[in-house]
């Protein structure tokens, strides 16, 4: 789906059989290119369903399904940013009255 122009910082991308040039840094022209092809795919994916009609409108729902992909890896990695939080938590707890058991009591 795209072509690199290794002399500039220009990168060819094809989305639903239309070229676009994007200029970029080298070292993100392989990010680029796999984001082209993800959107290629998913608007062919909606334009093959038949539901939608129009490149714009095509463009639009793949825009809104990636939106929504990308939110919902967001709140999952909270969710497990903060249980590695509360675990963390509970294992020092855990390790102090462990740590309490261990030392002889002052009677």
């Amino acid at each position: 789906m795209a072509n690199t122009n290794t002399n500039t910082d220009t990168v060819t991308i094809r989305v639903l059989d239309k070229e676009y040039q994007v200029h970029c840094p080298p070292d993100e022209q392989g990010a680029l290119t796999q984001s082209a092809q993800l959107l290629d795919t998913r608007m062919r994916d909606i334009r093959k369903s038949g539901n939608v009609i129009g490149l714009e409108r095509i463009a639009v729902m793949a825009a809104l399904n990636l939106a929504y992909d990308l939110m919902t890896a967001e709140s999952r990695t909270r969710s497990d940013d903060s249980s590695q939080r509360e675990l963390k938590r509970l294992d020092r707890k855990l390790t102090k009255v462990l740590n309490d058991l261990e030392r002889p009591s002052a009677e």
